[in-house]
């Protein structure tokens, strides 16, 4: 019989190993065969799990990803370092700030996290206009012409989904700061 899980371990199978998909495809994505996934992840559990035992992480899947790609991205530099041929690029934008908050970093994946909620509680009419205009920056007559709806509409709808979102963040922050 397998022992009994611990706090911990249902904490890691609930708010990071469930994640684990989504984050090898996003690094292969990113960094193909130019850093090892597989230790990147391993040591991005371990960090974040390291860093649960001081305080509270309240956004866990927004730091595993951070921490992942803070990881992947020294690797990166230093098979540069070393020589070694890396076919992606790594401008000096996109190589980990020294200087930079990790909780800022955190804060803005939980910020961006809690947004992208809001939108998917859209209607779906609802949802596909206010991403074609708020993502894809689309104007509110293109949006009509593609959609075949009146521009009147696709402004209501738009009012109706920056209500709902702003809902959403509203009683997600209430939430949070109960």
């Amino acid at each position: 019989m397998p022992p009994e899980p611990t706090e911990e371990g249902r904490w890691f199978a609930e708010h990071l190993l469930v994640h684990e998909p989504q984050l090898r495809a996003w690094l292969q994505s990113r960094f193909g065969s130019n850093v090892p996934v597989n230790d990147v992840i391993q040591e991005a559990y371990l960090r974040v799990l390291r860093s649960r035992q001081t305080e509270a992480v309240n956004a866990p899947k927004a730091f595993l990803f951070a921490t992942a790609r803070n990881l992947a991205l020294n690797a990166a530099r230093s098979a540069k370092v070393r020589g070694e041929h890396f076919s992606g690029s790594l401008d000096d934008t996109e190589l980990l700030d020294e200087s930079a908050n990790v909780r800022e970093t955190v804060a803005h994946y939980e910020e961006l996290e809690i947004l992208t909620k809001a939108i998917q509680s859209l209607p779906d009419r609802c949802r596909q206009i206010f991403t074609l205009r708020k993502v894809y920056g689309l104007s509110q007559t293109d949006i009509a012409r593609k959609l075949a709806i009146s521009p009147r509409t696709v402004n209501a709808q738009l009012a109706i989904g920056l209500n709902k979102c702003a809902d959403f963040v509203g009683k997600f922050c209430e939430k949070g700061s109960a």
